[in-house]
C-alpha cells in the first residue's frame, strides 16, 4: 500500500499568502495602469458644455442645432440612440465639446471615460483589501 500524501504543515497558509501577494501587486499594478488610461482619455475627451438645442427633422434624419459659445452655429445629426432617448422632442437640453460645431452627447462624461474609471477602482480595491488581508495573515500568525 503506498503511504498517504500529505501536504506540509502550514502549507495553505504559504498558498494564502502568496495568493494575496498576488492579488495586492495585481491589483494595485493594473489598478494604476487603467487608472492612467482613464485620466489620459479624459483629457483626449475634452470639456462638454451644457447646451439647449433645437432638433428637427432632415434629409437623413433629425438634426440638433445650436449657438455655440464661441459664436458659432452647430448642426449635429442624432444617432438612433439620441433619436430614441429625445423621442419626439423640438428642443432638448444636451452636451456639446467646445470648439466642435458637429457633435453631440447626451451625458456630460464619457462612458468609455467612466468603465476605464470604475475598472481602476475596482482594481485598487482588489490590492487594498488583498493587503489588508496580507497585513491580517502577518499579525495573526504573531
Amino acid at each position: 500500500m503506498a503511504p498517504a500524501l500529505s501536504s506540509p504543515p502550514g502549507g495553505s497558509v504559504h498558498a494564502l499568502d502568496a495568493l494575496l501577494e498576488t492579488f495586492t501587486w495585481v491589483g494595485f499594478g493594473a489598478g494604476i495602469l487603467v487608472l492612467l488610461i482613464a485620466v489620459f482619455a479624459r483629457l483626449v475627451d475634452g470639456h462638454w458644455v451644457p447646451t439647449h438645442v433645437l432638433i428637427e427633422d432632415g434629409p437623413q434624419g433629425r438634426v440638433a442645432h445650436w449657438f455655440a459659445a464661441d459664436g458659432g452655429v452647430g448642426a449635429a445629426l442624432l444617432t438612433p440612440e439620441q433619436e430614441r432617448a429625445l423621442a419626439a422632442k423640438d428642443e432638448a437640453d444636451v452636451f456639446t465639446r467646445d470648439g466642435v460645431h458637429d457633435r453631440v452627447r447626451l451625458t456630460k462624461g464619457s462612458p468609455g471615460v467612466r468603465a476605464f474609471t470604475i475598472l481602476a477602482i475596482s482594481l485598487i480595491g482588489v490590492g487594498l483589501i488583498a493587503s489588508i488581508g496580507s497585513l491580517v495573515q502577518l499579525f495573526a500568525r504573531g
